[in-house]
């Protein structure tokens, strides 16, 4: 099975201009391809991590990635998927972020001995002068065909400002930009990228003539890594600073029975003969799955020493297999106390497992606060000092839970 063949067996292609171009071009690790990357934080996030997996597949196969990061894009805002304006960002905010995304890259894209490339948009858009820009760019594009597309149709609904209607320009620029400087044949991205994407393919064509056009295949993965970017908390990071491998790791032990397969071929390595085991799974042994691939995915973002601990610790909280050493702590002082007490609802806002008191007064009523496996029923339980003598454990739910200690 060539890669082209297994990317498809694992879901990840939805569609593709030329498949037969494109088979050819992977397979045989001929493909120059980009991906692009919106800076709007300082992390990526598991929406990124499809992306990222796919990327190394390729490079694994011989193909040579190009990491593009929206530097310039970010400056404007994508409207693709979003029905508001997105927040602006200044210029070091969105410096800053690169630099972030590049460490995090580094553990899925190998950039050594020009493997791989990292460039930012802004080297080439910040510098265009907007008049050549309309004569040279905006002339091959069709306003009537842009809003037929349907990101611009919802958002024309509550309206789109001229500086996101300039941004299929923008994304469709970056592929001829990186067409003419790195030989870049192939892109990739998200179902709601499709009209721009196709965008770079027509301006290619219409700036560089029709030979250009064989080599300017665009590939379109599903966006099933944007669903999964988001939890009730919000985004599930790949930053250790703001998700730990131990949340990582219970993000991912803890996704939905229909989706576990689904994860497993889309963002890991496994090899699908041994997923097709998996798969046979039913009920309560749908859990073995999950264990594993929680631990594959926590092992490829932080490395095996913090799955090892992220595991070892979820089995001391869900089977009682293990010691709790690595289970995530927050240390209570002093000030924590008064009159020797701390509440319970005050110990659970500190380590972040509420938004407010009101929100763990309803979690009580409601019975998903439990304390050392007890339900807590009493909205202004507390504990004395000399209750830490042994593990404290509170769990919000069936999958968030904090060690607390002294």
């Amino acid at each position: 099975m060539g890669v082209y063949e297994e990317l498809k067996e694992r879901g990840l292609i939805a569609q593709v201009t030329d498949e037969e171009q494109i088979r050819e071009l992977v397979n045989n690790g001929k493909a120059v391809f980009y991906i692009g990357f919106d800076p709007t934080a300082d992390s990526l996030h598991v929406g990124h991590f499809m992306a990222l997996t796919l990327m190394k597949r390729l490079q694994q196969a011989g193909n040579k990635p190009i990491a593009l990061i929206g530097g310039g894009t970010g400056m404007i805002g994508d409207p693709s998927g979003r029905t508001d304006m997105r927040q602006m960002m200044t210029k070091e905010m969105i410096e800053h972020n690169c630099s972030c995304f590049k460490k995090q890259m580094e553990k899925f894209i190998d950039f050594s001995d020009d493997k791989a490339l990292m460039v930012n948009n802004a080297d080439w858009l910040l510098d265009l002068n907007y008049i050549e820009v309309l004569r040279e760019v905006g002339a091959c594009f069709s306003v009537n065909r842009m809003l037929s597309f349907e990101c611009y149709k919802q958002r024309m609904e509550k309206g789109l400002s001229f500086l996101e209607f300039n941004y299929m320009i923008m994304q469709s620029y970056d592929f001829y930009a990186l067409y003419q400087k790195y030989g870049c044949n192939l892109q990739f991205g998200g179902d709601d990228q499709w009209s721009n994407m196709i965008g770079g393919m027509e301006l290619i064509r219409r700036k560089l003539g029709g030979d250009a056009n064989a080599m300017t295949i665009t590939l379109l993965t599903n966006s099933e890594g944007k669903k999964m970017g988001k939890t009730q908390k919000g985004a599930v990071w790949l930053d250790p600073e703001k998700t730990s491998p131990y949340e990582f790791y219970q993000y991912w032990r803890n996704v939905d029975d229909s989706d576990v397969i689904k994860c497993m071929k889309l963002l890991t390595f496994l090899p699908l003969e041994k997923i097709a085991e998996y798969e046979k799974l039913e009920g309560a042994e749908l859990n073995k799955a999950k264990e594993v691939l929680a631990y594959e995915l926590t092992k490829l973002v932080h490395n095996e020493e913090e799955a090892d601990k992220a595991d070892a610790a979820a089995k001391a909280l869900f089977s009682g297999g293990a010691d709790n050493t690595n289970m995530p702590t927050t240390v209570l002082t002093d000030d924590d106390f008064a009159d020797g007490k701390v509440f319970v609802l005050d110990m659970m806002a500190k380590a972040n497992m509420i938004k407010s008191k009101g929100e763990g007064r309803r979690l009580v009523t409601q019975g998903g606060v439990s304390l050392n496996d007890e339900k807590v029923t009493d909205p202004f339980a507390s504990l004395d000092k000399a209750d830490f003598e042994n593990d404290v454990i509170i769990r919000k739910g069936k999958k968030v839970f904090r060690k607390f200690s002294l």
